[in-house]
């Protein structure tokens, strides 16, 4: 598929694409909006950069190649078992070895499905069968395990799990009883621990990714933060339990979830997580060591999906109903930038490991195609975009190589 709208000449045959007060509650006083210093003019990149992505309602798997000769799809696959159905890959996930790369298939009969493929040819190299929509997915840095929340999405409002799969064996080895629609799978980088956030609880779940057990939650309503031991046990829907209420009843507490987080991120050294308030446009900083809050800033409409620099300086959040990103130094808490998205519904977002782009999904509306958008994060602003597949989800990054 062509790449859209030139910015800058890169050779005789080769151009890349453009698209056109932090507030706290306990502890520190609330960070002072810093002017951000001059942004860097943009550089055509000198190497490629590979990563995969998915779109859920094309359901197509796509590895994607961005360098100085612009930005294309190197290669796309159908996935999923259904044919004449939408299966819906809505996470990909990329081993740390390079060799594979897994995708979670939200749609079944009921269950859904999450695929193990190779990085060289595409070929199937195994299938577990999970929850209830399975969606977001990362892997352990020895490769061993995959996390996989069940989002649960057409289902009744009740607690949900995260799928734990052995990756060498594509077995389901564990599912751990978290909270309802658990969303944003994420490990720290030591590889000890699993984050997800619950949009219809206002919570946070940890779990120990050795004991294979929730070790700590924590609720995220504003003016009741509190980090709790254990796992949150029968309860949902921000601490009131459902058991025996009606459907009506059930909706009618959901409607009273006030942070509804979508993300938890946790910090390069894994001291931190960060957690995106999609309902009430916030984000919460927690503390990792003490178990408690210790910032809360004002975010943009939407803050949906989170990812945090490899070097652990800058945290780029997705805007889902303000069609924008937003960047923060992660020192302070304090806004960088916010730069506008050339579609809506934004997705997800991963940084490049040299820290230079944030590469962002884009869903569209309708039947529009979906888009990758490449943002260079030192000239603070979109140098390329690439047509995908309708519902563009998530992605991972493969790596960087030599141009070609």
């Amino acid at each position: 598929m062509p790449s859209l709208r030139p910015l800058f000449a890169l050779g005789a045959a080769a151009c890349v694409t453009a698209a056109p007060s932090p507030s706290t509650t306990p502890a520190p006083a609330a960070p002072v909006q810093a002017a951000p210093a001059a942004a860097a003019a943009p550089l055509p990149p000198t190497q490629d950069y590979l990563l995969f992505t998915v779109a859920e309602s094309a359901d197509q798997a796509a590895l994607v190649r961005f360098g100085p000769r612009g930005i294309r799809i190197e290669r796309e696959q159908r996935v999923g078992m259904m044919p004449t159905e939408i299966n819906g890959p809505h996470g990909v996930a990329v081993s740390p070895d390079g060799k594979w790369y897994y995708i979670s298939i939200a749609h079944g009969t009921p269950y859904g499905t999450f695929w193990k493929y190779s990085t060289a040819k595409d070929s199937v190299a195994g299938r577990a069968t999970l929850g209830l929509f399975p969606a977001t997915v990362q892997i352990t840095p020895d490769g061993s395990l995959a996390f996989v929340v069940n989002f649960n999405l057409h289902g009744e409002m009740v607690p949900s799990s995260v799928s734990v799969v052995s990756t060498d064996e594509m077995v389901e080895i564990a599912r751990i009883t978290t909270c309802t629609m658990p969303h944003g799978s994420r490990i720290n980088a030591a590889g000890t621990h699993q984050y997800s956030a619950c949009m219809m609880d206002d919570m946070l779940t940890e779990i120990d990714t050795r004991t294979l057990e929730v070790s700590r939650h924590f609720l995220l309503k504003r003016g009741g933060e509190m980090g709790m031991t254990g796992a949150p046990g029968a309860m949902s829907h921000a601490g009131h339990s459902t058991a025996g209420m009606s459907h009506d009843s059930v909706m009618s507490m959901a409607s009273s979830v006030q942070c509804s987080p979508t993300w938890a991120q946790p910090s390069a050294r894994g001291d931190k997580v960060y957690v995106a308030c999609n309902k009430s446009n916030e984000i919460v900083e927690i503390d990792f060591a003490t178990w408690k809050m210790t910032r809360r800033w004002d975010a943009k409409d939407g803050v949906y999906n989170l990812a945090v620099s490899p070097d652990g300086k800058l945290l780029v959040a997705t805007n889902k109903r303000a069609k924008s990103i937003t960047i923060y130094e992660t020192a302070g808490g304090t806004e960088v930038v916010t730069l506008p998205t050339f579609k809506g519904v934004v997705h997800g977002v991963v940084i490049s490991p040299d820290n230079r782009y944030a590469f962002v999904t884009e869903e569209g509306r309708g039947s529009e195609a979906g888009i990758l958008e490449v943002f260079d994060l030192a000239a603070r602003r979109s140098v390329a975009t690439l047509e995908l597949g309708q519902q563009a989800a998530g992605l991972d990054f493969f790596r960087m190589e030599p141009a070609r």
